[in-house]
């Protein structure tokens, strides 16, 4: 492999963000939650209430800025139009 290859970090945090949505998704679905209800009510209201402290999912989600996580997941869903 010769070629340098240039990677931009916001595709590495987006990435990042993205899995950790997953996982927290996943914890909810454990603990027999609806991970969409919950996430949604949280990236709405702000409140943590909404995610389980289960294997640490709650801290996992709010070390973001909601609106980058929206913002996330609005691109990830116009990408795959």
């Amino acid at each position: 492999m010769d070629n340098t290859k240039i990677y931009n970090s916001n595709d590495f945090q987006n990435e990042y963000v993205s899995r950790v949505v997953k996982d927290v998704a996943t914890i909810l679905e454990e603990r027999g939650y609806n991970p969409v209800n919950q996430i949604v009510g949280y990236l709405m209201s702000g409140d943590p209430g909404y995610i389980s402290s289960h294997k640490e999912a709650r801290s996992k989600i709010t070390e973001f800025d909601r609106t980058k996580i929206l913002e996330i997941l609005v691109e990830d869903f116009l990408s795959k139009k």
